[in-house]
């Protein structure tokens, strides 16, 4: 009977990281449409609408129409950047091209740069990639993680480190923040979705934290050998 009992815990472990898996699969790929629909379709007629705006600009040049016509081509401009800012977002070009470490460093400086939180990306490893899903993972848990300190911290310092050694990949996120109880948020959401996206790359994540105290979270990758 026990035996029984340990064979369908396992296979009900299985069917819940199929299932997990399933479901940040999706997420990825609605991610990458929807990228890919804001690029093709709202992006394209956003750069003809401007491009009319400057032809308009150039027919009608009367001092009011032209400072309308300027006004507008701003708020176009505005738009499109947002646009490319939420393509990013969702699907960051520098993370498919160049890799994990380009990646969370530019993620590093951009928030370093748009909020008031003082951000340090450090490497101890060589520029190299890693196997995809593990790449996308891992970026995907800091963006997590930098939105629950930004939003709930109130740290002035963060710092991500990324390293290597021995095939272990780890990436540490801490900041100075007002910590929290794990006791009381361990079933959060956040938490939960971290710990389950560290479990589809076998990896392990410990997070240590107090109220007052600050917070630092440690996930854990095994490298496959090719």
């Amino acid at each position: 009977m026990i035996k029984n009992q340990v064979v369908l815990r396992q296979l009900q472990d299985e069917k819940q990281n199929d299932l997990l898996n399933a479901v940040f699969e999706t997420q990825e790929s609605e991610r990458k449409r929807l990228a890919e629909d804001l690029h093709d379709s709202v992006g394209q007629v956003l750069s003809a609408i401007k491009l009319n705006l400057h032809r308009l600009a150039k027919v009608n040049e009367g001092e009011g129409n032209t400072t309308l016509l300027a006004d507008t081509r701003q708020l176009t401009d505005e738009c499109i950047q947002e646009i490319r800012n939420i393509i990013h977002n969702v699907l960051p070009p520098v993370l498919t091209d160049f890799g994990l470490i380009d990646a969370l460093q530019a993620l590093c400086a951009k928030l370093d740069q748009t909020t008031d939180i003082s951000i340090t990306f450090t490497k101890n490893l060589a520029d190299e990639r890693f196997p995809s899903e593990i790449e996308l993972t891992l970026y995907r848990m800091a963006q997590e993680l930098f939105g629950n300190a930004v939003k709930h911290s109130k740290a002035t310092n963060i710092q991500l480190l990324l390293s290597k050694e021995d095939g272990l990949l780890t990436m540490s996120f801490s900041d100075n923040g007002i910590g929290f109880d794990m006791d009381n948020v361990k079933h959060g959401f956040g938490i939960k979705n971290l710990q389950s996206r560290a479990q589809l790359i076998n990896g392990k994540i410990h997070t240590y934290t107090k109220p007052q105290n600050g917070t630092l979270t440690t996930i854990k990758v095994l490298i496959p050998k090719p």
